[in-house]
C-alpha cells in the first residue's frame, strides 16, 4: 500500500513541476530570463558567454558590463534598428556559447532582439534576456550615471 501511495504522490509531483513549468514558460511568452545574481556568478566564474548590449550609444557610454559587444540597436523596431544586430551575427551563428541580451529594461527592445535572432536560425535556447535590464544591474562593474 505505502509503494502505491509514495507512486502516486511522486507521480502528483512531476505533474505539478510539468504544470508550473508550462505556467511560466507561458507567461514569459516563451523567452528565457537570467537574473542580474545569476549573470553576474556566471561573469565572476569565467563562463563562456557572450553579453550583447543593445542599449543606445549615450546609454552604452554611460556604463555597461565589460566586454558586451556594443550595437546600439534598441528599440530594435526599425529595419536600422535591426541591421545593427547583424554585427557579429555570423559569430553568434557558428557558435554554441550563450547570448546574454542587455537592454535598458529587460521588455520589448530584448524581445525584438530575440525574435530577430531566431528568425536568423540561432538556437533561441542559447538566448537570455538579463531580467530588468541594465537599469537594474546592482554590481559595481557598470558605473551606472
Amino acid at each position: 500500500m505505502n509503494r502505491y501511495l509514495t507512486a502516486g504522490l511522486t507521480l502528483m509531483m512531476v505533474l505539478w513541476a510539468g504544470s508550473a513549468l508550462a505556467f511560466f514558460s507561458f507567461f514569459s511568452g516563451g523567452y528565457q530570463y537570467i537574473s542580474a545574481a545569476e549573470l553576474n556568478k556566471r561573469l565572476e566564474a569565467g563562463d563562456s558567454l557572450v553579453l550583447l548590449d543593445i542599449c543606445p550609444a549615450d546609454k552604452f557610454a554611460a556604463g555597461h558590463i565589460p566586454g558586451s559587444i556594443e550595437t546600439n540597436a534598441y528599440p530594435t523596431q526599425t529595419p536600422e534598428e535591426r541591421a545593427r544586430l547583424d554585427k557579429g551575427l555570423e559569430a553568434l551563428s557558428a557558435g554554441s556559447d550563450d547570448i546574454i541580451i542587455v537592454c535598458p529594461g529587460g521588455g520589448g527592445g530584448a524581445r525584438r532582439t530575440v525574435d530577430y535572432y531566431t528568425a536568423q536560425g540561432i538556437d533561441g535556447k542559447r538566448i537570455y534576456i538579463l531580467e530588468k535590464g541594465l537599469r537594474e544591474w546592482p554590481y559595481q562593474t557598470v558605473p551606472i550615471s
